[in-house]
C-alpha cells in the first residue's frame, strides 16, 4: 500500500471515530432514558403474584435483594445467590454515567482537534522540504507501530459497538444484522486483543529508553512544542514531550486495558481489586476489601470501559497530528524516511545524534 492510500485510510478511520463520538453524545441521553424505562417488572411492579401467594415477606425479599446466599446442587456455587444487586448497579452505571460521560470525552477530543485545525491549520515544514531524507524508524519499529495501531482501532470500534451499538446501530441496520455484526465483533475483540498486547510489549522494549523524561521536555512543554506558533521549534530527541505522553498513555493505559481484558476473558478467576483497594485504604480511602468473584469481574468490566474511552480520546489527537495535522509526520511510519528539514525543526537533537552516528562520529 503506497503512502497516499495509507494516508486516506488513516483519515477515513479518524473521521469514523470522530463521527461515532459525535453521534454517541447526541444519543447517549436517549439511551439512558431507554435503559431506565426497561427496568425489570420485578423491580417496577412488585413481586410476581405466584411468589406472593407462598407467603413471602418484605423482609425475606429485602434480604434476597441484598444478595443473601443459599445452597445449590448446581456445579457453580455462584448460582446460590438468587439476586446479585451489584449487577443492577453495574447496568445503571454503564448505561448512564459511563455512556454519557464517555461520549462527552470522545466529543471533546474531536472538538479540540477541529478547533486546533481551524486556528493553526496544518503544521508545515517552515524551511520547506529539502529533498534529502534520513531514516527515522526501521522496519521492526514500523511493524510494531502498525500492529498496535490497527489492532487498537479494531478493538476501539468493536468495543464502542458493545457500549453504544444498541442505541446507534440497532435502529438503523435492524436486529438480525446487528446481532451478526456484534457477535463477529466480539470474537474479533477477544482475539485481536492479543495482537494489541504483543504490540504494546514491543513498543515498551523498542522505545522505552527514548521516552524517559528529561529537562528538554520541560522546555518543550513550556513552549507548547511550537505547535501553536509558526517558526518556533524547541529542541527534542527522538521523541518530544508530547510523544512521550502518548507513549506512556499507551503503555500504562494499554497495559491496564489488557490486564482488565484478561480478567474478562477468564471471568471469576482473577481478583485484582480487593488487594488494590486494601492498598488504597492505607492512604485514606474507604473501599470494600471483601469482594466476590462476580464483583471482581464487574469492576474489571467498568475499569476496562473507562480506561478504553480515555485512551480512544487520546489516540484521536495522535491520529490527527500524525497524519493530516503535520506535514511530513506520516512518512516516519510509512517509508520510515523523513525529510531532513522536518527532522531539524521537530527533532533537532535526534537529528544531530543520528547524523553523527551515520558519519562515524560515535564509532
Amino acid at each position: 500500500m503506497n503512502r497516499s492510500r495509507l494516508s486516506i485510510l488513516i483519515h477515513i478511520t479518524g473521521f469514523c471515530l470522530a463521527l461515532f463520538a459525535a453521534v454517541v453524545v447526541l444519543t447517549a441521553a436517549a439511551g439512558q432514558a431507554a435503559a431506565q424505562s426497561n427496568t425489570p417488572a420485578a423491580q417496577s411492579q412488585g413481586l410476581p403474584t405466584h411468589l406472593g401467594a407462598v407467603g413471602s415477606t418484605s423482609e425475606m425479599w429485602r434480604a434476597v435483594r441484598h444478595g443473601i446466599q443459599g445452597t445449590t446442587g448446581l456445579p457453580d456455587p455462584k448460582a446460590g445467590t438468587l439476586v446479585q444487586s451489584e449487577g443492577d448497579n453495574l447496568r445503571a452505571f454503564r448505561n448512564g454515567p459511563l455512556s454519557v460521560w464517555g461520549g462527552w470525552v470522545l466529543l471533546a477530543a474531536v472538538v479540540a482537534v477541529a478547533l486546533f485545525f481551524a486556528f493553526r491549520g496544518r503544521i508545515r515544514i517552515d524551511a520547506g522540504p529539502s529533498g534529502r531524507t534520513i531514516e527515522r524508524f526501521n522496519a521492526l519499529e514500523r511493524f510494531t507501530h502498525w500492529l498496535t495501531a490497527v489492532s487498537f482501532i479494531v478493538l476501539a470500534l468493536t468495543g464502542l459497538n458493545l457500549l453504544y451499538g444498541k442505541i446507534i446501530l440497532l435502529p438503523v441496520i435492524g436486529p438480525s444484522a446487528f446481532a451478526t455484526m456484534t457477535a463477529l465483533g466480539k470474537y474479533a475483540h477477544n482475539y485481536i486483543a492479543f495482537a494489541f498486547m504483543i504490540g504494546v510489549v514491543l513498543m515498551l522494549v523498542l522505545w522505552m529508553r527514548h521516552n524517559i523524561p528529561n529537562l528538554n521536555d520541560l522546555k518543550w512543554l513550556a513552549l507548547g512544542g511550537g505547535l501553536f506558533s509558526k517558526g518556533l521549534h524547541p529542541p527534542a530527541g527522538k521523541f518530544n514531550a508530547g510523544q512521550k505522553i502518548i507513549f506512556w498513555a499507551v503503555i500504562l493505559g494499554g497495559g491496564s486495558i489488557a490486564f482488565s481484558g484478561i480478567c474478562l476473558l477468564f471471568p471469576f478467576e482473577i481478583h485484582p481489586f480487593a488487594g488494590t483497594f486494601a492498598i488504597l485504604n492505607l492512604v485514606g480511602f474507604d473501599l470494600p476489601t471483601v469482594l466476590t468473584p462476580l464483583q471482581e469481574t464487574q469492576l474489571a468490566l467498568l475499569w476496562h470501559g473507562i480506561v478504553a474511552l480515555v485512551l480512544i480520546a487520546v489516540v484521536i489527537g495522535h491520529i490527527y497530528i500524525g497524519s493530516l495535522g503535520m506535514e511530513g509526520a506520516l512518512d516516519a511510519m510509512t517509508s520510515g524516511q523523513v525529510d531532513v528539514n522536518w527532522a531539524h525543526e521537530h527533532h533537532s537533537i535526534w537529528l544531530d545524534e543520528a547524523s553523527a552516528k551515520a558519519s562515524g562520529g560515535d564509532d
